[in-house]
Protein backbone atom coordinates (compact mmCIF):
# COMPACT_ATOMS: atom_id res chain seq x y z
CA UNK A 1 0.00 0.00 0.00
CA UNK A 2 1.12 3.78 -0.23
CA UNK A 3 2.25 5.65 3.10
CA UNK A 4 -0.86 7.60 3.02
CA UNK A 5 -3.24 8.60 5.89
CA UNK A 6 -4.02 5.41 7.88
CA UNK A 7 -2.11 2.99 6.34
CA UNK A 8 -0.25 2.03 9.40
CA UNK A 9 -3.44 1.05 11.07
CA UNK A 10 -4.66 -0.96 7.96
CA UNK A 11 -1.42 -2.28 7.56
CA UNK A 12 -1.31 -3.69 11.32
CA UNK A 13 -4.69 -4.72 11.03
CA UNK A 14 -4.29 -7.07 7.91
CA UNK A 15 -0.63 -8.45 9.56
CA UNK A 16 -3.32 -10.12 12.15
CA UNK A 17 -5.07 -11.23 9.52
CA UNK A 18 -1.61 -13.52 8.04
CA UNK A 19 -0.79 -10.65 5.28
CA UNK A 20 2.48 -9.27 4.86
CA UNK A 21 2.44 -5.54 4.08
CA UNK A 22 4.74 -3.36 2.35
CA UNK A 23 4.43 0.57 2.22
CA UNK A 24 5.69 2.39 -0.25
CA UNK A 25 6.26 6.22 -0.72
CA UNK A 26 3.22 7.76 -3.03
CA UNK A 27 6.69 9.67 -4.89
CA UNK A 28 8.05 6.25 -5.78
CA UNK A 29 4.49 4.92 -6.93
CA UNK A 30 3.94 7.87 -9.28
CA UNK A 31 6.52 7.02 -12.01
CA UNK A 32 4.97 3.76 -12.30
CA UNK A 33 1.73 5.01 -12.85
CA UNK A 34 1.35 4.79 -16.85
CA UNK A 35 -2.29 7.35 -17.52
CA UNK A 36 -4.32 9.30 -15.40
CA UNK A 37 -4.97 9.22 -11.50
CA UNK A 38 -7.74 6.54 -10.41
CA UNK A 39 -8.05 3.44 -8.36
CA UNK A 40 -7.22 1.48 -11.01
CA UNK A 41 -4.27 2.75 -12.41
CA UNK A 42 -3.04 3.53 -8.59
CA UNK A 43 -3.66 -0.10 -8.06
CA UNK A 44 -1.76 -1.33 -11.06
CA UNK A 45 1.51 1.14 -10.23
CA UNK A 46 1.34 -0.56 -6.95
CA UNK A 47 1.91 -3.87 -8.30
CA UNK A 48 4.49 -3.24 -10.71
CA UNK A 49 6.48 -0.92 -8.38
CA UNK A 50 6.28 -3.51 -5.25
CA UNK A 51 8.11 -6.11 -7.71
CA UNK A 52 11.09 -3.76 -8.13
CA UNK A 53 14.20 -5.16 -6.71
CA UNK A 54 15.45 -1.76 -5.02
CA UNK A 55 12.26 -0.83 -4.26
CA UNK A 56 12.28 0.89 -0.58
CA UNK A 57 9.84 0.22 2.03
CA UNK A 58 8.20 2.07 5.01
CA UNK A 59 8.67 0.19 8.21
CA UNK A 60 4.84 -0.47 9.87
CA UNK A 61 4.69 1.55 13.09
CA UNK A 62 3.22 0.41 16.66
CA UNK A 63 0.13 2.02 18.14
CA UNK A 64 2.94 2.71 20.91
CA UNK A 65 5.09 4.45 18.43
CA UNK A 66 2.36 6.49 16.84
CA UNK A 67 1.12 7.75 19.98
CA UNK A 68 4.61 8.89 21.23
CA UNK A 69 4.69 10.25 17.64
CA UNK A 70 1.13 12.03 18.46
CA UNK A 71 2.99 14.18 21.48
CA UNK A 72 5.90 15.12 19.32
CA UNK A 73 2.96 16.43 16.37
CA UNK A 74 0.93 18.06 19.34
CA UNK A 75 4.30 19.64 21.03
CA UNK A 76 5.13 21.33 17.34
CA UNK A 77 1.63 22.34 16.67
CA UNK A 78 1.72 24.45 19.65
CA UNK A 79 5.06 25.83 19.11
CA UNK A 80 3.71 27.10 15.81
CA UNK A 81 0.81 28.74 17.69
CA UNK A 82 3.08 30.34 20.54
CA UNK A 83 5.15 31.36 17.92
CA UNK A 84 2.42 33.04 15.39
CA UNK A 85 1.41 34.31 18.97
CA UNK A 86 4.86 35.98 19.72
CA UNK A 87 4.65 38.10 15.59
CA UNK A 88 1.43 39.19 16.22
CA UNK A 89 2.18 40.61 19.96
CA UNK A 90 5.11 42.01 18.40
CA UNK A 91 3.61 43.53 15.26
CA UNK A 92 0.67 44.94 17.21
CA UNK A 93 2.35 47.31 19.88
CA UNK A 94 5.09 47.93 17.18
CA UNK A 95 2.12 50.17 15.84
CA UNK A 96 2.69 52.60 19.38
CA UNK A 97 5.89 52.32 18.63
CA UNK A 98 6.83 49.81 21.30
CA UNK A 99 9.80 47.21 19.90
CA UNK A 100 10.78 44.14 21.41
CA UNK A 101 13.80 42.53 19.84
CA UNK A 102 12.65 39.16 18.36
CA UNK A 103 12.54 35.74 20.04
CA UNK A 104 10.50 34.38 22.83
CA UNK A 105 12.39 35.05 25.63
CA UNK A 106 12.90 38.56 24.80
CA UNK A 107 8.71 38.79 24.73
CA UNK A 108 8.32 37.20 27.65
CA UNK A 109 10.69 38.99 29.48
CA UNK A 110 9.51 42.97 28.34
CA UNK A 111 5.32 42.47 27.83
CA UNK A 112 4.49 42.62 31.61
CA UNK A 113 6.81 45.38 31.63
CA UNK A 114 5.22 47.36 29.23
CA UNK A 115 1.71 46.54 30.61
CA UNK A 116 2.51 47.70 33.78
CA UNK A 117 3.93 50.71 32.51
CA UNK A 118 1.23 53.74 32.33
CA UNK A 119 3.51 55.94 30.68
CA UNK A 120 4.07 54.27 27.43
CA UNK A 121 1.38 55.34 24.35
CA UNK A 122 -0.63 51.82 25.13
CA UNK A 123 -4.32 53.09 25.09
CA UNK A 124 -6.34 51.44 28.27
CA UNK A 125 -8.24 48.98 25.56
CA UNK A 126 -5.16 48.23 23.39
CA UNK A 127 -3.89 47.70 26.97
CA UNK A 128 -6.49 45.14 28.00
CA UNK A 129 -6.36 43.46 24.51
CA UNK A 130 -2.56 42.41 25.45
CA UNK A 131 -3.20 41.63 28.92
CA UNK A 132 -5.21 39.00 27.35
CA UNK A 133 -2.65 37.55 24.44
CA UNK A 134 -0.27 38.17 27.50
CA UNK A 135 -2.51 35.28 29.23
CA UNK A 136 -2.82 32.65 26.22
CA UNK A 137 1.15 33.28 25.84
CA UNK A 138 1.60 31.77 29.27
CA UNK A 139 -1.01 29.18 28.77
CA UNK A 140 0.85 28.26 25.20
CA UNK A 141 4.17 28.25 27.64
CA UNK A 142 2.60 25.68 30.30
CA UNK A 143 1.34 23.76 27.59
CA UNK A 144 4.91 22.98 25.81
CA UNK A 145 6.23 22.40 29.52
CA UNK A 146 3.70 19.84 30.02
CA UNK A 147 4.94 18.00 26.35
CA UNK A 148 8.31 18.84 27.71
CA UNK A 149 7.69 16.80 30.74
CA UNK A 150 6.13 13.76 28.88
CA UNK A 151 8.63 13.65 26.15
CA UNK A 152 11.20 13.22 29.31
CA UNK A 153 8.91 10.31 30.88
CA UNK A 154 8.69 8.93 27.68
CA UNK A 155 12.40 8.52 27.31
CA UNK A 156 12.94 7.05 30.46
CA UNK A 157 10.43 4.63 30.15
CA UNK A 158 12.19 3.80 26.82
CA UNK A 159 15.57 1.49 26.92
CA UNK A 160 16.25 2.17 22.91
CA UNK A 161 15.76 6.02 23.89
CA UNK A 162 18.00 5.96 26.83
CA UNK A 163 20.92 4.58 24.96
CA UNK A 164 20.51 7.51 22.40
CA UNK A 165 20.52 9.71 24.78
CA UNK A 166 24.38 8.31 25.18
CA UNK A 167 25.15 10.13 21.99
CA UNK A 168 26.31 13.89 22.65
CA UNK A 169 23.87 16.37 21.30
CA UNK A 170 21.15 13.64 21.50
CA UNK A 171 18.69 14.62 24.29
CA UNK A 172 15.06 13.13 25.21
CA UNK A 173 13.35 14.93 22.20
CA UNK A 174 15.13 13.44 19.29
CA UNK A 175 15.98 10.35 21.22
CA UNK A 176 12.12 9.29 21.12
CA UNK A 177 11.50 10.74 17.83
CA UNK A 178 14.08 8.30 16.39
CA UNK A 179 12.64 5.78 17.79
CA UNK A 180 9.05 6.19 17.03
CA UNK A 181 10.03 7.14 13.37
CA UNK A 182 12.37 4.60 12.68
CA UNK A 183 9.91 1.60 13.26
CA UNK A 184 11.65 -1.37 12.28
CA UNK A 185 15.40 -0.41 11.50
CA UNK A 186 16.04 -3.14 9.63
CA UNK A 187 13.43 -1.80 6.80
CA UNK A 188 17.35 0.33 5.81
CA UNK A 189 19.84 -1.95 4.62
CA UNK A 190 22.56 0.22 5.58
CA UNK A 191 23.50 3.69 8.15
CA UNK A 192 23.69 5.23 4.92
CA UNK A 193 20.74 4.55 3.76
CA UNK A 194 18.80 5.91 6.65
CA UNK A 195 20.64 8.91 6.83
CA UNK A 196 19.55 9.16 3.25
CA UNK A 197 16.23 8.82 4.21
CA UNK A 198 16.03 11.99 6.65
CA UNK A 199 17.48 14.13 3.02
CA UNK A 200 20.98 14.50 5.25
CA UNK A 201 22.75 13.24 2.29
CA UNK A 202 24.05 15.50 -0.55
CA UNK A 203 21.81 15.85 -3.54
CA UNK A 204 23.25 14.53 -6.79
CA UNK A 205 23.15 16.04 -10.57
CA UNK A 206 25.98 13.25 -12.12
CA UNK A 207 26.43 12.42 -15.39
CA UNK A 208 29.04 11.31 -17.70
CA UNK A 209 31.46 10.14 -15.27
CA UNK A 210 31.44 13.46 -13.51
CA UNK A 211 30.43 13.81 -9.90
CA UNK A 212 28.57 16.62 -8.64
CA UNK A 213 27.62 16.93 -5.18
CA UNK A 214 25.05 19.81 -3.89
CA UNK A 215 23.18 20.89 -1.52
CA UNK A 216 21.18 17.97 1.04
CA UNK A 217 18.19 16.50 -0.56
CA UNK A 218 15.75 17.38 2.17
CA UNK A 219 13.66 14.45 1.99
CA UNK A 220 11.61 12.34 4.16
CA UNK A 221 11.04 14.07 8.09
CA UNK A 222 11.29 17.56 8.06
CA UNK A 223 11.17 17.38 11.88
CA UNK A 224 13.65 14.89 12.71
CA UNK A 225 15.99 16.57 10.48
CA UNK A 226 15.41 19.77 12.01
CA UNK A 227 15.72 18.23 16.02
CA UNK A 228 19.66 16.45 14.44
CA UNK A 229 20.61 19.31 12.90
CA UNK A 230 20.10 21.82 15.99
CA UNK A 231 21.65 19.07 17.89
CA UNK A 232 24.58 18.94 16.14
CA UNK A 233 24.88 23.38 16.44
CA UNK A 234 25.01 22.65 19.92
CA UNK A 235 27.46 20.13 19.53
CA UNK A 236 29.65 22.89 17.71
CA UNK A 237 29.44 25.11 19.74
CA UNK A 238 31.89 23.56 22.34
CA UNK A 239 33.47 21.52 20.06
CA UNK A 240 36.48 23.31 20.68
CA UNK A 241 36.91 21.92 24.65
CA UNK A 242 36.44 18.20 23.94
CA UNK A 243 39.40 16.17 23.20
CA UNK A 244 38.03 12.69 21.94
CA UNK A 245 37.71 11.52 17.91
CA UNK A 246 34.26 12.65 16.85
CA UNK A 247 34.79 16.42 17.98
CA UNK A 248 38.52 16.25 16.03
CA UNK A 249 36.71 15.13 12.96
CA UNK A 250 33.95 17.97 13.45
CA UNK A 251 36.93 20.65 13.95
CA UNK A 252 38.57 19.16 11.03
CA UNK A 253 35.44 19.24 8.66
CA UNK A 254 35.00 22.90 10.33
CA UNK A 255 38.18 24.33 9.37
CA UNK A 256 37.96 23.05 5.90
CA UNK A 257 34.16 23.72 4.95
CA UNK A 258 31.52 26.52 6.29
CA UNK A 259 30.09 25.55 9.92
CA UNK A 260 26.71 24.95 8.65
CA UNK A 261 28.46 22.41 6.42
CA UNK A 262 29.76 20.76 9.45
CA UNK A 263 26.53 20.73 11.18
CA UNK A 264 24.60 18.85 8.83
CA UNK A 265 27.69 16.43 8.72
CA UNK A 266 27.79 15.83 12.24
CA UNK A 267 23.60 15.42 11.85
CA UNK A 268 24.28 13.35 9.30
CA UNK A 269 26.86 11.37 11.64
CA UNK A 270 24.20 11.48 14.42
CA UNK A 271 21.65 9.55 12.27
CA UNK A 272 23.88 7.06 11.33
CA UNK A 273 25.34 5.99 14.75
CA UNK A 274 21.58 6.10 16.28
CA UNK A 275 20.52 3.23 13.34
CA UNK A 276 23.57 1.19 13.97
CA UNK A 277 22.93 1.29 17.37
CA UNK A 278 18.90 0.46 17.12
CA UNK A 279 19.55 -2.21 14.72
CA UNK A 280 22.70 -3.94 16.78
CA UNK A 281 21.20 -3.15 19.63
CA UNK A 282 24.50 -1.78 20.80
CA UNK A 283 25.12 0.75 23.52
CA UNK A 284 27.41 4.23 22.43
CA UNK A 285 30.78 4.06 22.18
CA UNK A 286 32.93 7.10 21.51
CA UNK A 287 35.37 7.07 18.92
CA UNK A 288 38.99 7.32 20.58
CA UNK A 289 41.59 10.01 19.31
CA UNK A 290 43.44 7.42 17.04
CA UNK A 291 40.68 5.60 15.14
CA UNK A 292 39.60 9.13 13.77
CA UNK A 293 43.30 9.93 12.84
CA UNK A 294 42.83 6.80 11.22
Amino acid sequence: MEACAGAHYWARELTKLGHTVRLMAAQFVIPYRKHGKNDANDAEAICEAVGRPNMHFVAVKTEEQQAVLMVHRARSLVVANRTGLVNQIRGLIGEFGLVVPKGVAKLRGQLPSILEDAENALPALGRETLAGLLEQFRELDQHIHRYDVKIRELAQQSDSARRLMQIEAIGPQTATALVASMGDPHVFKSARNYAASLGLIPRQNSSGGTTRLGPITKRGDRYLRTLLVHGARAYIRVVDKKTDGKSIWVRRVKERRHVNVAAVALAAKHARIAWAMLAKGTEYRSVQPEEAAA
